[in-house]
């Protein structure tokens, strides 16, 4: 049974709402080369979905066919119950896709570059001016919004750039490496607007490098490697298919081979070794337990200098999945 087999069950048949993107065993080979190779998900309202992988993982391949910009040669993508294909319009209406590179304007406002896209996604001309400062209030612009964007910093066009994909209220937004390059502040206004938008019931497609946005932001979870699917579910089933065990470092001095052994005698700790000058332990729940192994491991012998809890993360069940690190 594969990673993703092993918590599918749980992940898709726990969707509360309607699904949104329903991406079906979609295959892309380029000459020799087998981008995406069977990936399988879906989103639903208000549910943000993280897809993380390496660089040539397959991120972008499977994205342009959510998009409808490559055709599949094989699998289907429906969005709001409706098949998508390269030739798709209607369909397309009800994505956002904000990509990495910028698609605004710098000798035009913000209010302008919203105003020309708001045009080019055919608004009505009576509903483009409200609309515009509901935008701007959602990416945090609206005290920057006659201002040309040339000088705005990094985070602030990447603001915009959210924005324009939002005009249209899509049902899909597609967010592809959104924070890359950003300054702290703008990072964390482009993840406060991408939870308000979430509980407001948008789907989201969120990709990134940063682990502890997909921590924040996700509530389920997609790894991909070599144009495979390796494993999906929510943060806690994920990081069961590694054990959700705890490791803790105990450096000290004192008779540290007894205070080990006695630490066995614990129901939650499941291995203890001494290793350069501490203990080495593997526990279950170690934050509750600690005391009293503490106390086990000082009746022992052991005067305990200093304490590390390590606990399981999605780092851990990347490098599980795929051996490598997230950003290699």
């Amino acid at each position: 049974m594969t990673a993703v087999e092993q918590v599918a069950g749980l992940s898709l048949g726990s969707l509360e709402h309607g699904v949104v993107l329903d991406c079906i065993d979609v295959h892309k080979r380029f000459g020799e080369v087998e981008a995406v190779r069977g990936v399988s998900f879906q989103i639903a309202e208000g549910e943000t979905y993280g897809l993380l992988g390496p660089n040539g993982a397959g991120k972008t391949t499977t994205i342009s066919m959510v998009c409808g910009l490559l055709e599949p040669d094989s699998g289907e993508v429906f969005v709001a119950g409706e098949r998508l294909t390269s030739r798709s319009v209607e369909e397309k209406a009800a994505i956002g896709y904000v990509p990495q590179e910028l698609a605004i304007y710098p000798d035009l406002s913000a209010r302008e570059n919203l105003h020309f896209f708001a045009r080019l996604y055919g608004l009505r001309p009576d509903d483009v001016r409200a609309r515009v400062d509901e935008v701007l209030e959602v990416v945090g612009l609206a005290d920057r919004a006659s201002e040309q964007t040339r000088n705005f910093s990094g985070g602030m066009q990447r603001r915009l750039n959210i924005g324009i994909g939002l005009l249209h209220r899509p049902r899909l937004l597609i967010l592809d490496e959104p924070t890359v390059g950003v300054d702290p502040q703008s990072r964390n206004a482009i993840l406060e607007s991408v939870e308000k938008l979430s509980s407001e019931g948008m789907a989201v497609l969120y990709t990134t490098h940063y682990m502890e946005e997909a921590e924040r932001l996700c509530d389920r979870i997609g790894i991909v490697d070599l144009g495979e699917l390796k494993a999906e579910g929510t943060r806690a089933e994920l990081v069961a298919l590694v054990g959700a065990h705890d490791r803790v470092s105990l450096e000290g001095t004192g008779d540290l081979g007894a205070a080990a052994k006695a630490s066995l005698r614990l129901p939650e700790v499941r291995a203890a070794s001494v290793q350069d000058g501490g203990i080495e332990l593997i526990v279950d729940h170690a934050r509750s337990v600690l005391p009293e192994l503490l106390r086990t491991t000082a009746d022992a012998g052991a005067a305990v200098g200093s304490v590390e809890v390590i606990e399981p993360d999605l780092e851990a069940v990347f490098l599980h999945l795929t051996g490598k690190a997230l950003r290699d």
